[in-house]
């Protein structure tokens, strides 16, 4: 009967620690800007996150060279990367940038991840012309 027990107990652990394990690694902790900026330490790699400073993105689709700010509402921290930004990436828009504190004051990012609404919202205005045939032939009317 003690074998039952032991051998139970050992496996609540094992599964309590694989669940402890799994949650903790999908966790991502990012810094803000002001935070950054108080504590930065040039070379290190930081997650950082905030929103899209309007009119800091800029482009050039020929050398891929990307740069924008991002902000807290408290402090800015300008970023730089090299390659095509994300599909929902833009301006006013949150967004978390790995990378390195630069000491010439700047984030090279090396990967951006855009944060997306969990809000979702249909591609097509229901007031279409297409929009009532899609319906009628999705219920089976428009035979």
């Amino acid at each position: 009967m003690t074998k039952f027990i032991v051998g139970g107990a050992v496996i609540a652990c094992a599964l309590a620690y694989m669940i402890y394990a799994g949650v903790t690694q999908s966790v991502v902790y990012f810094v803000t800007p002001g935070e950054l900026r108080a504590a930065a330490v040039p070379g290190k790699a930081y997650r950082l996150g905030g929103m899209v400073v309007p009119g800091s993105l800029k482009w050039e689709p020929r050398t891929l060279d990307l740069s924008f700010a991002l902000s807290d509402g408290t402090a800015t921290v300008p970023v730089r990367h090299k390659g095509t930004p994300p599909d929902l990436f833009g301006e006013s828009r949150g967004a978390v940038v790995e990378g390195s504190w630069v000491g010439d004051g700047y984030f090279r990012a090396t990967l951006i991840m855009a944060k997306h609404s969990e809000e979702y919202k249909a591609p097509h205005d229901t007031s279409a012309a297409g929009y009532k045939e899609l319906i009628k032939t999705l219920r089976g009317d428009g035979r």
